[in-house]
């Protein structure tokens, strides 16, 4: 690679990690072509989230200087790079789905969360969260309950007096009958 593909490459990489909320380091050791391929393409199912086999030192130029220096400790060895811009949660489910069916192949090293260092532990609960939408779901539930609330209690007063109407209706007629 000569200097001005090493710099363009800098140039790019430092241009991501700028609007990268999340980084995190794995080693790839052992995984085929085929495989990266369909993990890649399972990353283009999320919002914003990207794979990338790096080389160390040029890596290590591009966040010198960063929040990100703090994982320099990390490339040692083969190493590939998520990188989250939106949907950090879905690329964190991904990449913990894929280290699944690649247990002897991917190892998670770590990884930085808006600025804070984050272990492969804290990777996979991360992975745990529900996604986006989920949780925009849930919050529109709790946003919405005490509407539907006051909804079902006025709807439940007006069946609670049509049921006392009713009552007394009968009553009425088993009065009138009864004479």
């Amino acid at each position: 690679m000569d200097k001005s593909t090493k710099q363009a490459f800098v140039d790019n990489y430092a241009e991501k990690l700028g609007r990268a909320r999340m980084a995190v380091v794995t080693d790839y050791r052992g995984i085929g072509v085929n495989d990266l391929t369909e993990f890649r393409k399972a990353l283009a199912g999320t919002d914003g989230n990207e794979f990338r086999i790096v080389k160390n030192t040029l890596f290590k130029r591009v966040i010198g200087g960063t929040e990100l220096e703090l994982l320099s400790d990390l490339f040692v060895g083969t190493n590939a790079v998520l990188l989250g811009y939106e949907d950090v949660v879905g690329g964190a489910k991904a990449l913990i789905e894929f280290a699944k069916d690649h247990q002897d192949e991917l190892v998670i090293k770590g990884g930085v969360l808006d600025g804070k260092p984050m272990s492969a532990e804290q990777v996979k609960a991360l992975a745990d969260l529900p996604s986006k939408e989920v949780l925009q779901a849930m919050l529109l539930g709790v946003l919405n309950a005490p509407a539907r609330n006051l909804v079902s209690l006025l709807a439940n007063a007006n069946r609670q007096i049509l049921n006392v109407l009713v009552a007394y209706k009968d009553k009425l007629e088993e009065a009138g009958g009864a004479e």
